[in-house]
């Protein structure tokens, strides 16, 4: 591949990723406004560095950083093509509309990612598979601040859980698995739903 495809295929990719900014959450940013899927990944970027020292220190082990980033940076992009379904939605959906979801990403994955020319897309195809399939530590955790996030800003926007018809306890069940993976995570997420109880924006 000639320097001015390879670059030419970069700069499209670079600008593919830029509309990340147009896709909605079906949570808000602000009180009259949803989120975007970028202002997500940014906001899991700097979650993971803040909490970055907490997470080595309760699993006692190096956690690299900025691959942590990376995950947090990717995770989403292919939802510039498949949309951001909401979690409520594909968890009572079952087995079947979780193998659907995967499916739809998987091919946007390998559409987007794995075409990119070597060694960035690769890497970012095998990054989005880690992520996925929370093969590692990192993306493990990663994913528990992923599932923590539209809660922490659906209790700081004010939005509560009405539009999804949650009380705490399917929060639990939703939240838990995910945020489970670091003590860190489960304590802040416990902090989100009593708050959220105490000012009546989740029903206990």
């Amino acid at each position: 591949m000639g320097n001015e495809t390879r670059l030419r295929e970069l700069f499209d990719f670079i600008s593919h990723t830029a509309r990340l900014r147009e896709v909605e959450r079906h949570n808000n940013a602000a009180p009259e406004r949803r989120e975007s899927v970028a202002e997500h990944s940014w906001h899991l970027a700097m979650v993971c560095w803040v909490l970055h020292t907490e997470f080595e220190r309760e699993s006692g082990a190096a956690l690299d950083l900025g691959r942590m980033l990376k995950l947090c940076l990717l995770h989403d992009l292919v939802e510039i093509d498949t949309g951001d379904p909401s979690a409520w939605q594909t968890a009572r959906g079952g087995e079947e509309a979780l193998a659907r979801k995967a499916r739809a990403e998987e091919a946007a994955a390998r559409d987007r990612l794995g075409t990119l020319p070597a060694p960035l897309g690769p890497e970012l195809l095998a990054l989005w598979r880690e992520y996925e399939e929370g093969a590692t530590p990192e993306a493990r955790l990663v994913r528990g601040v992923d599932r923590l996030n539209p809660a922490l800003m659906r209790l700081l926007t004010g939005q509560g859980w009405a539009d999804v018809d949650a009380d705490a306890a399917a929060l639990d069940r939703l939240q838990l698995p995910r945020v489970g993976v670091s003590p860190t995570l489960t304590a802040l997420y416990e902090e989100v739903r009593e708050a959220a109880v105490a000012r009546g924006l989740l029903a206990p």
